[in-house]
């Protein structure tokens, strides 16, 4: 018997980050919970011997239980914390997906989680008017107060917050990777923009941001920004670059990469 699928689907918005939750979940939180409980049942068992004729003294099993239950709790804790934010970004990546494959009607290739080496990108649009490697970074919100993040052409910053270069660093980074990968599977330069993206937060760009190479917007103001653009690649360019593109994808994922 075999699949009959011909081919690996390709990655939906945010697998890369469904994976580690599961990861964290199942190998990381799981160690924890079955060490406390290990321990709490063998100072059980212990207290319930205390009271036999000749009890054991079970003060040293209690002790080594009451150490480990406090670790595990203290980890299990900061999983959960963890486990928070990765499910955020799960939900920012899956918001930030729908409404780029909007995007689809108009002509674009859209692609979710696309595996690099030691890193991923969370989307790229292919469209006439050029290739944009987009990253998501979903952010709690306060709950009161501003919800504002300024944007000067070299970092992220919030009022009362150091400014973050980071995902301009990031994303810069993947751009120069996706050229290259571009470059290597069709042979062509084509123009790739790189793009990060704050679910939910309202982006104020300085007059520098707006001559950067990087864009940071809300996702919901994207479309209209890519759209609204000049054509800068043809519509042979676009199937060609989203062929490779896909056949690179799933040749990671026929290799059990992520």
């Amino acid at each position: 018997m075999k699949s009959p699928l011909k081919s690996k689907p390709l990655r939906n918005p945010g697998e890369s980050l469904e994976f580690q939750l599961d990861n964290l979940i199942n190998e990381e939180m799981l160690k924890y919970f079955i060490a406390a409980g290990l321990f709490i049942t063998i100072a059980m068992v212990e207290w319930v011997r205390w009271f036999n004729p000749s009890p054991p003294n079970p003060w040293l099993f209690t002790t080594i239980a009451f150490i480990v239950v406090l670790v595990a709790v203290l980890k299990i804790r900061s999983l959960i914390v963890k486990a928070r934010n990765i499910k955020l970004g799960i939900d920012g990546e899956k918001a930030v997906g729908q409404y780029l494959d909007g995007m689809i009607e108009f002509g674009a290739k859209v692609l979710h989680d696309i595996p690099g080496i030691g890193f991923n990108i969370d989307h790229i649009v292919i469209h006439r008017n050029g290739v944009y490697v987009i990253e998501t970074k979903t952010r709690s919100k306060p709950d009161r107060g501003e919800t504002r993040l300024v944007y000067d052409g070299a970092a992220i910053s919030k009022a009362g917050s150091q400014p973050d270069i980071r995902p301009i660093h990031q994303v810069r980074a993947a751009k120069q990777w996706l050229a290259q990968i571009v470059k290597e599977s069709t042979g062509r330069d084509l123009p790739v923009k790189a793009v990060v993206v704050y679910p939910g937060w309202y982006i104020e760009s300085t007059v520098e941001a707006r001559a950067s190479d990087v864009w940071v917007l809300n996702p919901k103001a994207l479309p209209s920004f890519i759209l609204n653009s000049a054509p800068q690649i043809t519509d042979e360019d676009v199937h060609l670059c989203a062929f490779h593109l896909k056949r690179y994808i799933r040749g990671i994922s026929l290799g059990g990469k992520r």
